[in-house]
């Protein structure tokens, strides 16, 4: 289905073929998932000859053996990769002159050694901007990979808020998550580092976890998320461990609020950047616009962060089928932060988060 919408795009666009690079990409595609590591992974699809993936050769019975049911070549270490697939193209079709390359992902380096192989060829199109938007509308079956990523999610807040305690570090915590993950759930991988900060490290949205240790009486931010057979997610809960302060309880309640607000406006036909402004003018009116420095969301499915942003300025309609996160954040610098998060799928009626582990501020008892 898929494959038949890039093979349309080639024949509308001019394009004769399609060189797809990204692991994530070729997966949407074809069903098979895989790491190349520094090899050449690859499809190679043409606007009117069936595609075939290119794979290291330590990986193509595997790749056979995989929901893909076209043709897979391979080649040895030894060998000239770029000099075999130029071979499998030309005795395919003698229509290759005119590419279209996944240029937000395709290396320099790698260009240049394709191009060596077809230096006459227009290697001008990008295929980039349509493979975000077809892959920006979700299926039934990816929405329920997308809700059982949620799940995992929700139960990694209840190992991290059970793991904190006095003295205990950031990076502690966030390996009692990840290995409760494997453990418990079977989750290999997550979606990205698990970050757990407290205090005013919580200030530094990306920072961390370090070995800071967990103090009495301060708020601890986590963000975190698993991968769910190539699907992702991605949440972020705030929590009080012992009583935080009155300036502690005010911006997690107006953070709170315009989360809320936010998810409760989401309807199609709005803006991206009117969801945005949802939140933002309720932070800004508070007083602290100038601390939420961040976009309001991001697309998510195969990877964490996809098309759209949701974001001031982005006019992009919001439609049944997408699915994205919400999340203000208030950051201030040698005090605190606080960020509420949630993915989730724009419905007809509004907006149906992935996670559901509550939002009223937890208050968590001191431990030794």
């Amino acid at each position: 289905m898929n494959l038949t919408k890039l093979q349309e795009w080639l024949q509308s666009s001019g394009n004769d073929v399609a060189y797809i690079s990204n692991p994530t990409t070729i997966a949407y595609f074809t069903g098979y998932d895989m790491e190349p590591h520094e090899r050449i992974f690859a499809l190679l699809a043409f606007k009117d000859k069936d595609p075939f993936v290119f794979v290291p050769a330590l990986n193509v019975e595997e790749a056979k053996n995989s929901a893909w049911n076209g043709d897979v070549y391979g080649y040895l270490d030894s060998e000239n990769p770029w000099a075999i697939i130029a071979d499998k193209i030309k005795s395919r079709t003698n229509e290759y002159h005119k590419w279209a390359l996944e240029k937000n992902n395709l290396s320099v380096a790698h260009y240049q050694l394709i191009h060596e192989q077809f230096s006459d060829a227009d290697f001008s199109g990008d295929v980039s901007n349509f493979i975000a938007k077809i892959r920006l509308y979700k299926t039934p079956d990816e929405i329920k990979q997308l809700q059982a990523a949620g799940r995992e999610a929700d139960f990694a807040f209840e190992i991290g808020f059970d793991a904190i305690r006095t003295g205990v570090t950031e990076r502690y915590i966030a390996g009692q998550i990840e290995y409760q993950l494997k453990l418990q759930k079977g989750v290999m991988h997550e979606s990205f580092e698990t970050i757990v900060q407290a205090g005013a490290n919580a200030a530094n949205p990306h920072l961390g976890p370090s070995m800071t240790k967990i103090k009495p009486n301060e708020l601890v931010l986590f963000d975190l998320g698993t991968m769910h057979n190539g699907y992702a997610s991605d949440a972020s809960r705030t929590v009080a461990y012992g009583e935080p302060s009155a300036k502690e309880r005010e911006i997690y309640e107006i953070d709170r609020e315009a989360q809320q607000a936010a998810i409760d406006a989401v309807r199609p036909g709005m803006t991206a950047a009117e969801i945005d402004s949802v939140a933002r003018d309720i932070i800004t009116k508070a007083g602290y616009g100038e601390y939420f420095i961040h976009r309001l969301g991001h697309g998510i499915g195969k990877d964490v962060h996809e098309y759209p942003s949701i974001v001031q300025g982005n006019d992009l309609i919001i439609e049944e089928g997408m699915c994205f996160s919400i999340e203000p954040g208030i950051y201030i610098p040698g005090v605190a932060g606080v960020r509420i998060e949630d993915c989730g799928v724009v419905t007809k009626d509004g907006f149906e988060p992935f996670t559901h582990t509550g939002k009223e501020l937890k208050v968590l008892p001191l431990k030794d």
